[in-house]
């Protein structure tokens, strides 16, 4: 049978250009095999949101800026080109936040759910592992937990450690750490449970993100990895996820 595909774009004109081109090349299904996303990494995250665990892998081919989860865009042997493609599996964070007035909210981060200050003041928290508390006080601007997908994002940024996949980790890098300033963070086995308590939460509000679901005015999140769902990343051969983190690590 002849692959099926699905063509979104992100609303920029040159993707939204791309995808009108490769729907009159290669039609598009509306129930297909892959979907071809075309835009920047956020609009890959949204494509992932929206097929996590339907078991429809996301082809996405860079029509925005980084694109460091998107493969080159290219309208010539598309099929090809996916049916050799290299699969990676992610596994989304489960983050649940309780908020000042006692609401509960639950999201799903493929990157990472970061808890960051509101105002000029420097967010305070308590970091327990496994119900066990690892961390008294952090001083800082915030504070992440991000999955090895997302560890090349805003967790690189804030100088924590790029993850494989293969590791079967997850890094948890504090943002601007005031106390303890050497604290650089930590790198936990994949099955650890995190929970964040936010110290003096009246005066030094804090907001907990997962992706792009935020909860203002948070008092204690907890996160772990959501192994009961998945969603699939296609990559073009030998250019996979693994290869892409070997090279960001030898990027001066």
């Amino acid at each position: 049978m002849p692959l099926k595909l699905a063509f979104k774009a992100s609303e920029r004109p040159e993707a939204q250009l791309a995808c009108e081109r490769l729907k009159d090349r290669y039609g598009s299904s509306d129930s297909p095999d892959v979907v071809v996303a075309l835009g920047g990494d956020g609009f890959l995250l949204e494509c992932l949101h929206e097929h996590l665990n339907d078991s429809v892998p996301i082809f996405g081919m860079n029509r925005g800026s980084v694109g460091f989860l998107l493969n080159e865009y290219g309208e010539d042997d598309l099929v090809q080109r996916i049916y050799a493609a290299e699969r990676t599996l992610i596994h989304p964070l489960r983050m649940r936040a309780t908020n000042r007035d006692g609401e509960s909210f639950e999201a799903l981060a493929l990157n990472e759910v970061s808890l960051l200050r509101q105002t000029h003041q420097s967010a305070k928290l308590k970091i327990y592992v496994d119900d066990k508390v690892r961390l008294e006080e952090l001083i800082c601007d915030g504070c992440m937990l991000a999955t090895p997908a997302g560890s090349t994002a805003y967790n690189l940024s804030a100088h924590g450690p790029i993850l494989p996949l293969t590791a079967q980790a997850l890094a948890l890098t504090p943002i601007s750490a005031f106390r303890p300033r050497r604290w650089r963070g930590a790198v936990l086995p994949h099955t650890k449970r995190v929970r964040f308590e936010v110290l003096e939460g009246d005066k030094r509000p804090v907001s907990a993100s997962a992706d792009t679901f935020e909860v203002r005015h948070v008092r204690d999140v907890q996160i772990e990895e959501c192994r009961d769902m998945s969603a699939t990343i296609l990559f073009d051969a030998g250019k996979g996820f693994d290869e892409r983190v070997l090279a960001e690590m030898f990027t001066a």
